[in-house]
């Protein structure tokens, strides 16, 4: 899924794509748009969440929340960056701790 590579002392960071389901009862509204924002700009890495019809910037609140994704969501995830494994083990523990909200 995921791993960097060194080559000629230039660090390559593959990308991770996966998915994660949404499990709170109110999905991604205002609040928990904001705490997956908040999490995710504590990461240089690039994140993209959406869906295959539809990607936006992980580090806008406003993107998100047009996603509309309600409890059952299922959602793809791409990071990119040197920090991209901390990232999403970030993103894991948010999501599996239903943000906060239950």
């Amino acid at each position: 899924m995921f791993r960097s590579v060194t080559r000629n002392s230039l660090r390559i960071y593959t990308m991770i794509n996966t998915k994660i389901t949404i499990t709170n009862k109110a999905g991604l509204h205002a609040r928990a748009a904001a705490k997956f924002v908040s999490t995710v700009s504590e990461f240089v890495s690039n994140v993209e969440i959406g869906s295959s019809l539809k990607m936006v910037d992980g580090k806008s609140i406003l993107s998100i929340m047009l996603l509309a994704a309600a409890q059952g969501s299922e959602l793809e995830l791409i990071i990119n960056g040197p920090d991209e494994t901390q990232a999403l083990q970030a993103i894991l523990n948010l999501v599996d701790n239903r943000f906060g909200e239950e």
